[in-house]
């Protein structure tokens, strides 16, 4: 009966939970789904995470390259995230050149390394105008079931921080650079950018970490982003209905309790992966 009831009428059987303040997978309202994190996974990357949330589950690995650097910025490398959602991780995504969610979450991402300082890319030049580390980012989703953007950006933060590149010695006579593998350094990591995202219901009811079919019912979804600071990094609302300035002070707050978990959960997965000296 509960089934055809869901199949038949969707939002009415979300709103018959949302009226006592839970949801049809037991959590409250304010409740996030559990977060698991693993580092390193991917031996072929300079650095990488795996990150589940829930069901949503997103890996991130890191390549440095050699790049020149932008006549502009001529002591400046650069970070190049992308994210992918390919057929395997829901019946949703076609395969094919990146549909608009993907090409806008890798904007989402590119936005907040910008906007939160993350890493300073002086960090990553080599020899001014001559040499630089390019970072590519690649971001994939092996399992949707909602709130991609907060997966994805834990994910990135965890995988540069357990990025390692070799040092490089570049030669004035020749010009080539010469690289040691096996001395490695970690990034300074300047920023913990976190994402907290919520969904809308009804105008009026706001509920945090939406499955993938809450976000298909909400009138709208919201993304916060705070960094260590408590400083808004973004906001990013792709359309939908307005919010009033309390339920977005609400949204903030909520933000900041989900900064600190985020922050402690990486911080205890990356010490746990160190070796004694």
């Amino acid at each position: 009966m509960a089934a055809g009831f869901k199949t038949a009428e969707p939002l009415e059987y979300h709103r018959s939970f949302l009226a006592k303040n839970c949801r049809p997978d037991g959590r409250e309202l304010g409740d996030f789904r559990t977060t698991t994190l693993n580092i390193g996974s991917i031996s072929t990357a300079d650095g990488s995470a795996l990150v589940k949330v829930g069901n949503t589950t997103v890996i991130c690995g890191i390549k440095a390259e050699f790049a020149y650097p932008a006549v502009e910025s001529p002591g400046k490398g650069y970070i190049v995230p992308n994210v992918d959602l390919p057929p395997l991780c829901s019946s949703r995504f076609r395969p094919g050149p990146p549909g608009e969610q993907a090409q806008a979450a890798s904007q989402f991402i590119a936005d907040i390394i910008e906007s939160s300082d993350v890493m300073q890319t002086e960090e990553l030049c080599i020899v001014k105008g001559k040499l630089c580390w390019v970072l590519y980012c690649d971001i994939m989703c092996l399992d949707y079931d909602g709130n991609l953007l907060d997966a994805c950006l834990i994910a990135l933060l965890a995988a540069l921080k357990n990025a390692r590149l070799p040092k490089v010695t570049f030669s004035k006579d020749s010009e080539v650079p010469e690289v040691n593998l096996e001395n490695r350094t970690g990034l300074n990591i300047h920023k913990h950018p976190v994402a907290a995202s919520f969904a809308v219901f009804d105008d009026s009811i706001t509920i945090v970490d939406p499955t993938a079919e809450e976000e298909s019912l909400s009138t709208a979804t919201i993304t916060v982003v705070l960094d260590e600071e408590e400083r808004l990094c973004a906001l990013h609302k792709p359309g939908g209905t307005s919010l009033s300035g309390q339920k977005l002070q609400d949204c903030i707050s909520r933000a900041t309790t989900r900064h600190r978990e985020i922050h402690k959960l990486i911080d205890k997965v990356i010490q746990s992966t160190k070796t004694p000296e």
